[in-house]
């Protein structure tokens, strides 16, 4: 092999190596920023799927779907009435939590629609969620199964009030404010 030859050769091997190492490169960053970007959710999501590409593919498709939204913030007044609304289902729970439960899933789930998030399952709903309220999301999940419980009839009044303090999470992070900790 001639001079020129292995000169040919050791160029195209470093440019395979740089090209193999930024690609690594570019995978972890991506990595990264979907973790940072869907939090607890990530974690989710590769435990759910095939592999971490496809856990990440998906999520990547999420965020998609979600900048294809047109999502609205609430004015004050429907701020405020929401909150109102929201006062009355935690007073109900007093007499009847089983129904103040409900209300505060549809409630939960009227504010996600009047923002603009398809609310036809709770899949989609997740999903949607995930993108901007990865954090808040897992409430949501949790209060979800509880409801489920409560449905059939077979939760106790303190599963009941964890799932009204998991809705009250995501409530006020759709509303754009925070409860005060403990507080349903």
């Amino acid at each position: 092999m001639s001079t020129t030859a292995t000169t040919l050769a050791v160029i195209v091997l470093v440019l395979i190596v740089i090209a193999a190492v930024a690609t690594a490169i570019g995978r972890r960053r991506r990595s990264v920023e979907l973790r940072r970007r869907f939090g607890p959710e990530y974690d989710r999501a590769v435990a759910e799927q095939s592999s971490r590409r496809a856990a990440e593919r998906d999520l990547r498709g999420r965020a998609q779907r979600h900048d294809s939204l047109e999502l609205r913030d609430l004015d004050p007044n429907q701020r405020r009435a929401y909150a109102d609304r929201w006062q009355r289902t935690q007073a109900h729970f007093v007499e009847e939590p089983e129904v103040a439960t409900r209300e505060a899933d549809e409630l939960v789930t009227q504010v996600m629609a009047d923002r603009g998030y398809p609310v036809d399952d709770f899949d989609t709903r997740a999903e949607e969620l995930s993108v901007e309220h990865a954090e808040t999301l897992v409430h949501y999940r949790e209060a979800h199964e509880i409801n489920k419980v409560n449905e059939r009839g077979q939760a106790s009044t303190e599963q009941l009030r964890q799932a009204l303090m998991h809705y009250r999470a995501l409530f006020a992070d759709l509303l754009g404010e925070r409860p005060a900790a403990g507080k349903a």
